[in-house]
């Protein structure tokens, strides 16, 4: 699955998975918008706020004026994405946006849409 992984996607796992290892979070995540701009995010886990990586990413995406996403990536020792975090790739990439999961070890998963 490795050497079939678009280049800008294996960027996004890139990027993921050194703000995990940076941070020493759960997860990492990133994400593309439709400019091809990247943003990247750890988990956020505060007695008073719980964000996934991965929602955190697309936060920082609409925060920063995104208008649509073209693929998502996660890092995690999660075996799925959770539907939550689909969800707030879906609202701003659509159902078919594509969200990558890898391992820590920064392997790609499963791809899957956030449909």
């Amino acid at each position: 699955m490795t050497d079939t992984l678009h280049p800008e996607d294996r960027k996004l796992i890139t990027l993921a998975r050194a703000t995990r290892a940076r941070n020493g979070v759960a997860e990492g995540a990133a994400v593309r918008d439709e400019t091809g701009r990247t943003y990247v995010a750890g988990t956020v886990a505060l007695d008073s706020l719980r964000l996934s990586a991965l929602q955190t990413a697309v936060a920082m995406a609409v925060a920063s004026g995104a208008t649509s996403l073209e693929a998502a990536a996660v890092v995690s020792e999660a075996a799925a994405v959770p539907d939550a975090d689909r969800a707030a790739v879906r609202d701003l990439g659509g159902p078919r946006t594509p969200v990558l999961l890898a391992g820590p070890d920064g392997t790609p998963g499963a791809t899957i849409t956030a449909g």
